[in-house]
């Protein structure tokens, strides 16, 4: 693989001027003749890996809850602190995806391809129909998060390649034209593990529009991916983030990553310092109080059996699976992030006792457990997912029920979820409407999917009092519990005594933070790109 790539990405070069990589910073300046490539197949299906090397970031995924209230990134450095606290601006815009090399891979791909002698008319439209999906995904990720971006084409100079943006319903348009053209033509199944076929296809196109609020369209395409047959739910969760899980007929797609060639070293940078990592990114207190109760109550009701002094104890069980909290056994011990000493000495995993102790008395659990899946915490093979079948159910019922209220084929949906990780049916009674069925799947997308990087888009795009949800959540303190860990109890809920909580940063959300800042670099390069509104130079 690390060959093909080599040879991909120096062929690709070849088919742009220097000058305009420049300015999209789009590709290397090492070429290879054009006259030397696009002569066969295996010359088009190894410029497509350059296509699929960094369409989807694993790290990226890992990070992106941080940008929301259900985690917090500890290192500014690293791009997701200031998008979490609201902070960001065109100057230090964080991690910023508003990147055009893929899209301009696959721009050289698909301005080529007809070069090939590919004699297999199937073959051929396979591979247009997955370059067209993975363009369509970077288009929409990008028009999500800026709004209007510019749609390129091949470009002769770098002046010439100074283009305003596009609106973002051009953008949302293109995304769906890309995508229909490969859902009509791609394959049925992928042609290897982590390569685009029917199923992703559909998942994309599902996912974007129920972002930009399309209920008719996601609830197609996801009812699609049902009709497929291809996808069911893992029968226990938590294996869905162990290596063991990488082949579950749950996931629909995943970075790929490989130990020693094409590593996820983020996994390292997860762990709790006892552990010997970094705690770059941790869940926080908000994320453990969106759990329901085990049953199937929330926190803050009546009779619900919460207890602020044991937060932990009686809850959905997706939470012991997705959050290591204090007093949870792990890795033959019992973890504690609550008391300063231990046996006389300072405890390594103490919030202010390290720079790489959670700063919220919490850590991921998921794709951390257990351990010792990994030689090398630094060098491992997970992959993230980006699409499961989980979200297609979800979606099928958040979209079906804003489209037209409550029904028992939503109940069900939302159920088959509940019930594969050991909660309750959904109380139709209480239920029963549009709105309140609304706060329900918001929570259980919540519960689902903490940890998997979907929280700050949902945030953005549900609405409350007449509010981005974000303008709720992420605005005041963040802080953390505090208290002790009595290893003496045998129940790991019930061995953290909580006593209060501490300040970890103030957080704000301004309307206008729904959209990212156009990094000050790429305004610089281009002159005729307009800043998104509310963000000074």
């Amino acid at each position: 693989m690390k060959n093909i790539k080599t040879y991909l990405l120096a062929g690709v070069t070849a088919l742009t001027l220097s000058s305009c990589n420049d300015f999209l910073s789009t590709l290397p300046k090492d070429a290879m003749s054009p006259s030397t490539t696009w002569k066969t197949r295996q010359d088009a299906e190894k410029f497509i890996v350059g296509c699929y090397d960094g369409w989807e970031s694993g790290a990226a995924l890992l990070y992106w809850d941080a940008g929301s209230d259900f985690a917090y990134n500890n290192f500014p450095w690293e791009g997701f602190t200031n998008i979490g606290n609201g902070s960001l601006s065109p100057s230090d815009p964080g991690w910023s995806f508003y990147n055009f090399v893929i899209i301009g891979r696959c721009n050289t791909v698909l301005d080529n391809i007809d070069k090939c002698n590919i004699s297999d008319e199937a073959i051929k439209k396979d591979l247009i129909a997955q370059v067209k999906a993975i363009r369509a995904y970077s288009y929409f990720r990008m028009g999500f998060l800026y709004g209007g971006v510019p749609i390129v084409k091949k470009f002769t100079s770098a002046k010439e390649a100074q283009v305003p943006r596009n609106t973002e319903q051009e953008v949302k348009d293109y995304v769906f034209k890309d995508l229909e053209e490969a859902i009509a033509d791609i394959n049925a199944t992928p042609t290897s593990r982590g390569h685009i076929a029917k199923g992703a296809a559909l998942a994309i196109k599902m996912r974007a529009a129920l972002y930009w609020g399309e209920y008719q369209k996601a609830k197609e395409a996801a009812q699609a991916i049902i009709d497929l047959g291809q996808y069911q739910l893992e029968s226990n969760y938590a294996d869905l983030f162990k290596l063991t899980g990488r082949n579950s007929n749950e996931i629909i797609l995943a970075v790929q990553h490989k130990s020693g060639t094409y590593p996820l070293s983020t996994i390292g940078q997860l762990y709790n310092n006892g552990d010997g990592g970094w705690s770059s990114v941790v869940p926080t207190q908000k994320c453990v109080d969106n759990y329901e109760m085990s049953n199937g109550l929330t926190i803050d009701e009546a009779g619900s059996g919460y207890d602020a002094a044991h937060p932990f104890h009686g809850r959905d069980p997706r939470m012991a699976m997705t959050i290591l909290f204090p007093g949870s056994d792990w890795d033959g011990g019992v973890f504690n992030t609550l008391d300063e000493n231990l046996n006389g000495k300072k405890n390594p995993n103490y919030p202010s006792n390290a720079a790489n102790s959670s700063k919220t008395a919490l850590t991921w659990r998921k794709y951390l457990d257990p351990k010792d899946q990994y030689a090398d915490v630094w060098d491992t093979e997970c992959n993230p997912i980006v699409f499961r079948y989980a979200e297609v159910l979800l979606t099928w019922a958040e979209a079906e029920n804003e489209l037209n209220g409550p029904s028992a084929a939503v109940y069900a949906k939302i159920n088959m979820v509940r019930h594969r990780a050991g909660m309750p049916d959904v109380d139709q009674s209480k239920y029963n409407t549009k709105e309140t069925l609304r706060e329900l799947i918001h929570r259980e997308r919540g519960a689902e999917f903490a940890g998997e990087g979907l929280r700050r888009a949902d945030i953005l795009r549900w609405k409350k009092d007449g509010k981005m949800l974000a303008e709720n959540v992420l605005n005041g303190e963040l802080v953390r519990i505090t208290g002790t860990v009595n290893n003496a109890v045998t129940d790991p809920t019930m061995r953290a005594i909580v006593n209060g909580t501490r300040k970890i940063e103030d957080r704000t959300f301004k309307p206008y933070n729904r959209y990212l800042p156009i990094p000050q670099k790429n305004i610089s390069d281009n002159p005729k790109l307009e800043q998104n509104p509310g963000y000074a130079k």
